[in-house]
């Protein structure tokens, strides 16, 4: 209904400007042509021409929309703030009210002998600052900030990155009506959504030069988070849904279907405004931002064997960065004993002896069931050149890899299945559909590709089972073949990464671009609770001592790590001011003569 009022307010627009050009002296027949008809509104306007190429431009555009109607309401003497306000928030209608009116008269911008200084020195800059931001983070780079250990430590938490949209190709804007910069939630507000979804473009996506490849790291549109819980927005609303109904099940003996305890939860959690909060739906490009490392891409077949990733049978390289859980075997409490943070997180008390490994805190904890007066037992999250120097520390008795045994199923684990004992590190195989592959489908493995069928692939269908049979949409499949590809996204930290392993695939219409360039990077308190504090007495220490990881900034993204750019990005500065430098030295002296 949105994008039929749309239009019509377009058409309105275009009528509008139909007689406009009348009052102008322009051919009117040409304000009736897409794009052509704001290129000459320029003329009318005395702005520049190419303005109107902007509005090809999905959600751009109608920013420009209010651009237009502002100047030609001055170009008409519609002057007054009233005038320009409601020119500028509703020009469609504006456009039709200056071209039909007949007592208002076309005199151009030539006769404003003093422009207002506040429009000529910031408003007119701050909205072209605004368009062309906008057209450079929707269409080619937009600035991330990673905000959990996923990567760690490819990527850390507290890297401040850009990443390149145009090498899979710039999605367009499904939802164009939105607060400039916000993504899903106004600023300063915990649940306020920064866009209407009255105009709803379909999925639409540019050229790009690649697609996504084995092992690289990818920013993607969390797929799970279709269905969000604004109360409790850090956990999947689906694998919080399954945990309640697990612990209702548990609580009534598990007497009944798992069926009837899911519809218990679902109908707990909806009617629950605390903690949860209103339940919301959120549209793909909206949808919160992951970025994970891509595995596998479309039509491979993914297997985990202890914890060792299997593509089509061969087995991958682990990342070098790679993190897993290690338990540690120590005489006495040498990693200390379980405590509160300042932040409410329960994490180990000896601080210094973590932070000079580069251990997170809220990443270890003692096991208390296992330790006793003599030996302690820990669960710390690391890389294996960490592992191995803890190895060599005296009073460490052993350093062993935590790996879940084949067959032990984990419930948190994709597909959510009692016919599937997967868990982190013995998972499927599965094999990833790719565009146009077929893949056969029955009651055993339609719970792994049940999203995929009724919501991904080809827009909102109805997937259930009667008997020995597959229905979708109440009609009997046998077979599927696929409209789009499906990629498998993992943490390199293995053991604290909510990925694919959780919630499955990554549609191909989900995947947004490529991180390139991390350009500052500083430690969080909740992890480095000592060295992570200060910014100021952090300006004189190295990255190990404080906050700042001055080794990361100003850095390329590359395939085997970051490559600084630190010495190209000076000498582009030190250009950049001496050209600047001369040509106002140039400038005074022509004045002079």
């Amino acid at each position: 209904m949105g994008n039929i009022i749309f239009l019509i307010l377009v058409l309105i627009s275009f009528v509008g400007l139909y007689k406009i050009f009348e009052k102008a002296g322009l051919p009117a027949w040409k304000a009736l042509i897409p794009v052509y008809n704001f290129w000459l509104v320029g003329t009318i306007i005395n702005r520049p021409k190419w303005w109107g190429l902007i509005m090809i431009v999905p959600g751009v555009n109608l920013i420009m929309y209010g651009v237009y109607g502002f100047h030609l309401a001055r170009a008409f003497k519609k002057r007054m703030n009233n005038d320009l306000v409601y020119a500028s928030l509703m020009p469609y209608i504006y456009f039709a009210y200056l071209g039909f009116n007949k007592d208002i008269k076309y005199f151009g911008v030539t006769d404003i002998k003093s422009e207002s200084s506040f429009i000529k020195n910031w408003a007119d800059p701050i909205i072209f600052a605004v368009v062309a931001a906008s057209i450079i983070r929707g269409f080619f780079f937009e600035a991330f900030t990673i905000p959990t250990s996923s990567l760690e430590k490819s990527l850390m938490v507290g890297d401040f990155l850009f990443v390149n949209k145009v090498c899979y190709g710039a999605k367009v804007p499904q939802t164009p009506i939105a607060f400039p910069f916000a993504h899903h939630t106004l600023p300063f507000t915990e649940s306020t959504k920064s866009y209407l979804e009255w105009i709803k473009i379909p999925y639409l996506r540019l050229p790009g030069y690649s697609k996504p490849k084995n092992g690289e790291i990818v920013v993607f549109n969390y797929p799970d988070g279709d269905t969000v819980a604004l109360g409790a927005q850090n956990m999947s609303y689906y694998q919080l849904v399954r945990e309640i109904a697990t612990s209702i099940k548990q609580e009534e003996g598990g007497k009944k279907s798992d069926a009837y305890y899911k519809e218990q939860a679902w109908s707990y959690v909806n009617s629950q405004q605390k903690p949860f909060g209103a339940i919301t739906g959120r549209p793909v490009d909206k949808r919160e931002h992951y970025v994970k490392r891509c595995v596998a891409i479309a039509g491979d077949k993914i297997e985990i064997k202890d914890g060792e990733i299997f593509i089509n049978d061969k087995k991958q390289e682990m990342p070098e960065h790679a993190q897993h859980h290690y338990i540690v075997a120590t005489k006495g409490n040498m990693f200390g004993e379980n405590s509160q943070s300042k932040t409410r997180e329960m994490v180990l008390s000896n601080y210094e002896l973590l932070e000079q490994y580069d251990i997170y805190v809220t990443e270890a904890s003692k096991i208390d069931g296992r330790s006793n007066a003599d030996t302690s037992f820990y669960n710390l999250n690391m890389p294996a050149d960490v592992a191995n120097k803890i190895k060599q520390l005296p009073g460490v008795l052993s350093v062993n890899r935590e790996i879940e045994p084949k067959g032990l199923r984990d419930p948190r684990i994709f597909p959510h299945n009692n016919s599937y004992a997967w868990n982190n590190d013995n998972f499927g195989p599965l094999v990833l559909p790719s565009e146009g592959m077929t893949i056969k489908i029955d009651t055993g493995n339609i719970c792994l590709y049940e999203k995929m069928l009724s919501t991904y692939d080809n827009g909102i269908h109805q997937i259930t089972k009667s008997g020995a049979q597959v229905l979708y949409d109440g009609k009997p499949i046998t077979s599927y073949t696929f409209k789009q590809g499906y990629y498998w996204m993992m943490g390199d930290n293995r053991h604290n990464s909510a990925d694919s392993r959780s919630w499955g695939v990554v549609p191909f219409d989900h995947v947004v671009g490529r991180p390139v360039f991390v350009w500052f990077s500083m430690k969080d308190p909740k992890n480095n609770p000592i060295t992570g504090q200060s910014i100021l007495g952090s300006l004189t220490k190295n990255s190990h001592d404080g906050k700042f990881r001055w080794e990361r900034f100003m850095c390329y993204v590359g395939e085997d790590g970051l490559v600084s750019w630190k010495i190209p990005v000076a000498i582009l500065a030190i250009l950049g001011f001496g050209y600047s430098f001369l040509s106002k030295r140039r400038e005074k002296k022509k004045l002079k003569k």
